[in-house]
């Protein structure tokens, strides 16, 4: 053969590119909580959605939590804050911390740990999505109540919000 690289003896300069290794379950469940935190389950159900099988998902979950990277507890707390952030209520809240699997104990301490206001949080959600609620129309303020009560409020801080800003 020739000097121009033709003979496919790896020799020419337009080798091929060689592949990352395949990352390993642990280093893709890493991956996942650089993001953001994640409960056990979670993790396991996107390691296997990857590919990961279900007994090295679960082994590599394990591995992160004993090494701290992942922290049911610390999952737990994250997400109460992100979703009172966000608008919605105790009971919604604690629905969600349930759909993760989470023990009765974890998620009792998140939501005793919240230091915020829920009745100041449905306030503030009403001047935001039904200002027409805190004038006083009866239709706009049961139209106001009924939003609050789906985004996971009880009856009393419902009341309590829509009878102080009636105030």
């Amino acid at each position: 053969m020739t000097a121009s690289g033709g003979g496919g003896d790896g020799a020419s300069s337009s080798a091929p590119k060689r592949r990352r290794p395949e990352p390993t379950p642990v280093q893709r469940a890493l991956g996942l909580l650089t993001r953001r935190e994640h409960s056990r389950d979670e993790l396991i159900r996107k390691l296997k959605q990857r590919g990961v099988e279900a007994d090295d998902a679960a082994a590599a979950v394990d591995r992160l939590a004993e090494a701290g990277w992942q922290d049911e507890a610390r999952f737990a707390e994250s997400l109460v804050r992100s979703r009172a952030g966000s608008g919605y209520g105790p009971a919604y809240i604690r629905a969600e911390l349930g759909t993760h699997r989470l023990s009765g104990e974890v998620v009792e301490a998140a939501m005793a740990g919240y230091e915020g206001d829920w009745i100041d949080n449905a306030r503030q959600l009403l001047q935001r999505r039904h200002p027409q609620a805190l004038e006083g129309d009866r239709d706009a303020c049961r139209k106001a109540a009924n939003f609050l009560l789906r985004r996971g409020f009880d009856l009393a801080q419902v009341q309590t919000a829509l009878a102080a800003d009636l105030d």
